[in-house]
């Protein structure tokens, strides 16, 4: 049985992280820090940073989201530019997802020495918005219990995100979230802006009763 480029990804990403989990060095080379990236010419960092996980819940949660939402991207992908070139674009897709999520955190800190950031947060959020644009009537539910369409649900992110990336009170990097969600619509409405009609057509008639 082949494996999908999804879980390829997440094994890639869980190997790598468990490592640094007891490698604080390893950490250290491929952590996310912008003043190091801007005097050092480190972008390798830009890529780096997503395989790299904070801890195991910090791993479990990105890669569990990954793994549900990257194989609706992957499979849509591919049944529109066929297996080799599809898979080719859906592993370009969440590698940029990573990258373009972070440019704002890295301008808005390359003075700072002490900011750090890791994790797939950026590609996985990415990763979310594009299959909503695919499905945006497919149920996302929030730890088994509170389910919404995916629009809605959606929307409702992008609104917290953006608040809570202009607070910059909790250690969490919002923008990255909010970036890479913005990055995942753009990407999926450029390859395919027929999304945007179904999209419409897909949620004008829906009713919450």
């Amino acid at each position: 049985m082949s494996l999908s480029i999804t879980v390829i990804l997440i094994i890639l990403t869980v190997i790598s992280s468990f490592y640094g989990f007891n490698n604080l060095s390893f950490i250290e080379r491929w952590m996310f820090i912008p003043y190091k990236i801007k005097n050092r010419k480190q972008w390798d960092r830009f890529v780096l940073s997503g395989f790299i996980h904070k801890d195991y819940i910090h791993l479990l949660f990105n890669m569990f989201t990954f793994y549900f939402f990257g194989r609706v991207v992957e499979q849509f992908l591919m049944y529109k530019f066929g297996a080799m070139v599809g898979g080719i674009v859906f592993v370009l897709f969440y590698i940029l997802g990573i990258i373009i999520a972070d440019i704002p955190t890295y301008l808005k800190n390359q003075d700072n020495s002490y900011y750090r950031a890791l994790g797939a947060s950026g590609g996985t959020a990415a990763t979310v918005f594009a299959s909503i644009i695919i499905l945006p009537l497919a149920d996302i539910c929030l730890f088994g219990i509170l389910c919404l369409p995916g629009f809605i649900l959606g929307a409702l992110f992008l609104i917290y995100s953006y608040t809570k990336g202009r607070q910059d009170n909790d250690g969490i990097n919002h923008d990255a979230h909010l970036y890479g969600a913005l990055f995942g619509i753009i990407f999926i409405l450029i390859l395919s802006p027929s999304s945007a009609l179904n999209f419409i057509d897909q949620i004008k008639d829906w009713k919450l009763f």
